[in-house]
């Protein structure tokens, strides 16, 4: 079974960069970021495990998933924050469970990303449940 996004990079793979292989490590790398976002992962161990170099590597994720590797990664952690402090964790814990080191660099990329501070998205989730 395949994911949507798996579908439009297979898609994209035929116009852009019809290359089996190189498709299979950037989805590989993709679900790498997907299991491993919560711990302190960096472009070394990514592209290590897929076995490409760095530009390379970057240029490949952005061409078929039109983000860099580490705003992907960002990105995920924040859709993952968002189920956790939507489930009442506390967000100092929902910022070190998600992959980030610091709690004002999770605050402010889930601000630019989410567009409230997390302590005001878990406060106004809460308060809709009630």
């Amino acid at each position: 079974m395949t994911t949507f996004y798996q579908q439009q990079v297979y898609r994209l793979r035929d116009s852009v960069y019809p290359k089996d292989y190189l498709t299979e490590k950037i989805i590989r790398s993709k679900r790498y970021m997907d299991s491993y976002f919560g711990e302190s992962i960096s472009l070394d161990d990514v592209c290590k495990e897929v076995s490409l170099s760095k530009f390379h590597f970057i240029r490949l994720f952005k061409k078929y998933y039109g983000v860099t590797p580490h705003q992907y990664l960002k990105n995920v952690r924040v859709a993952e924050a968002k189920k956790l402090l939507r489930a009442g964790v506390p967000v100092s814990q929902t910022c070190y469970s998600v992959g980030f080191s610091s709690l004002s660099t999770f605050s402010g990329f889930f601000k630019k990303t989410g567009g409230k501070a997390p302590f005001n998205f878990r406060r106004k989730k809460a308060i809709l449940k009630k």
